[in-house]
């Protein structure tokens, strides 16, 4: 191998100027084969063990799986990433590799260091060509941040002070999904996340659906919290095909289409009573208020027309699910009689933080709605985030970022779908948004549970440890080609660790995300069954609250 590196020695001689100098390191290996995404290198071994004492982390580091490597092409550096290594099949001491290209850099001539890294190759490397490790002060290059807005989230692995930063627009501006299994701090980095854009950002829009209520204590102080108590969703923002969903749960078949007629009859009757009707096109989708009261008069006197007794079962069937959900005290944040007033502006004014006043963020903490409805709610909201930014064009921009926690429970795939309207309205976010100024954030431990193409309009991906092989496939398929050697090594992250590919970052990256203060944590972590199950005292106060809690259908 030494022999091979020395015969091609003269490929490598540095440009006039140049010196010594430019080849700050020894040669590691030579390239054995090329192709568009990737190449195989071969490393001499005596070589690589030289390196292991060497000061600078990232030459101690050099040859490793997920370490960095250049080559010379001409005036420029051609910077890969090691994928995969094994021993060469001739009873030699080296070592074959596969190298994924990130991207290549200018050649100081001077010094023969590598700056101005940018992401894609323009030339590649001809079989023979010498391969160098990556010193820290390249990685400080590969990694170096541009003159665009971007937020610091931690250290770029392995080095313990090269800061992996987010692109804000970038990543906002096509969609991001963050990913991770249980338990590897997915929350907390979601948590570090949003923090650092709301620093960056005080006057911006965050709306966070947050499905189990941990991410309130997070952000007290930074966000206003929106939870069952004081949401005060009016009812009457819900377009026809959620009002089916809330109205006609016991039909099915032919027998939910005759429901739904009637419905769609008596709902456009009632919107109609609205002063505010008068000088609009109505239509069943219209948000104009109405009385819950109105609709059930309307269903009554329809039912009077109806000639046999036979027909009046749907109508009866209609009107009692109605005076059903409206009596029910777990629907009072929705279904009160407080709530036909006219307050869409007041409303779409707190959930979308305009103006913001510092506080950029919403969390709507959806943990205390009933299961049977929780979809209807969170199609609702997504779809006033959708519907606002269309109707808004000419007005000034103000984008939308909506970030869904759990986003499988809204976006299933087709084996998991159940037809609701929220997962029309995601998808239809995640293929349009962009367009009308609405960022998607997806948040979920299980990728493989989203509906097909979702995870692919998602411009910048954010992968902590899945261990769920049909998680990690369907990952690696979503990733860009040139990322395909940094998936591999999800499965051995620590937690608190990730991947990052696509638009958001200058290039994919492994990164160590920051710790983040106790008080900007989201509730979410696991209870310590050993600590916890040595207490004892107070269960019978305790349980008796929580069985009154329980009855009252309140928190």
């Amino acid at each position: 191998m030494a022999d091979i590196m020395n015969a091609h020695a003269f490929e490598q001689a540095p440009p006039a100027g140049g010196g010594a100098s430019a080849l700050a390191a020894d040669p590691i290996g030579i390239v054995t084969e090329i192709s568009g995404a990737g190449s195989r290198v071969t490393f001499d071994r005596i070589a690589l063990d030289a390196m292991r004492g060497d000061a600078d982390e990232m030459l101690a580091a050099a040859g490793q799986v997920g370490s960095l490597v250049k080559i010379r092409v001409g005036g420029s550096w051609l910077v890969a990433s090691v994928r995969a290594l094994k021993l060469t099949e001739d009873g030699h001491a080296d070592i074959a590799a596969q190298i994924d290209f990130l991207g290549e850099g200018e050649e100081e001539r001077l010094t023969g260091k590598l700056f101005h890294f940018r992401r894609g190759v323009t030339r590649y490397p001809t079989p023979g060509s010498q391969v160098l490790p990556v010193s820290t002060e390249d990685m400080r290059q590969v990694y170096q941040t541009d003159d665009r807005a971007n937020v610091k989230i931690g250290n770029v692995y392995p080095t313990k002070d090269i800061r992996a930063a987010l692109y804000v627009d970038a990543m906002l501006g096509k969609h991001f999904a963050l990913l991770g299994s249980t338990g590897t701090g997915k929350s907390t980095a979601a948590s570090l996340i949003l923090h650092r854009i709301c620093e960056a950002a005080p006057q911006g829009h965050i709306v966070m659906i947050d499905p189990h209520g941990e991410y309130a204590a997070a952000f007290a102080t930074r966000g206003a919290i929106y939870d069952v108590g004081n949401l005060a969703m009016p009812y009457w923002l819900m377009n026809f095909e959620e009002h089916c969903e809330v109205f006609l749960t016991g039909s099915t078949g032919s027998q939910r289409q005759i429901d739904a007629d009637i419905l769609a009859k008596c709902l456009l009757a009632a919107r109609g009573k609205n002063r505010l009707a008068t000088d609009v096109k109505l239509t069943v989708d219209s948000p104009i208020p109405y009385l819950l009261s109105d609709l059930t008069t309307t269903i009554q006197l329809e039912m009077g027309k109806m000639d046999r007794a036979g027909d009046t079962a749907p109508y009866l069937r209609l009107k009692a699910k109605i005076e059903e959900v409206k009596n029910d005290p777990r629907y009072t944040f929705m279904f009160s009689g407080m709530l036909v007033a006219d307050t869409m502006a007041t409303f779409l004014a707190r959930m979308f933080r305009l103006p913001a006043e510092g506080k950029p963020i919403s969390i709507i903490d959806v943990s205390g709605v009933p299961s049977e409805i929780t979809s209807v709610v969170v199609a609702v909201l997504s779809r006033m985030v959708f519907d606002y930014a269309i109707w808004s064009r000419g007005e000034p921009v103000r984008p939308i970022l909506l970030v869904c926690e759990e986003a499988h429970r809204y976006v299933p795939n087709e084996r998991n779908a159940d037809q609701s309207s929220v997962g029309r309205i995601l998808s239809r976010i995640a293929k349009e948004g962009r367009k009308y100024g609405v960022s998607l954030g997806l948040i979920t431990q299980r990728p493989s549970d989203l509906a097909e193409g979702v995870l692919s309009q998602c411009g910048t991906i954010i992968a902590m440890r899945l261990n769920n092989d049909r998680d990690q496939a369907y990952v690696r398929a979503a990733m860009p080609e040139g990322s395909r050697g940094f998936l591999d090594a999800i499965p051995a992250l620590r937690n608190r660790e990730c991947i990052i590919c696509g638009e958001g970052v200058a290039t994919p990256v492994r990164v160590l995300f920051d710790d983040v203060e106790e008080a900007l944590r989201p509730a979410s972590a696991d209870p310590s069954f050993s600590q916890l199950w040595r207490q004892t005292g107070g269960e019978e106060a305790s349980l008796q609250r929580t069985i009154k809690r329980w009855r009252s259908q309140r928190r």
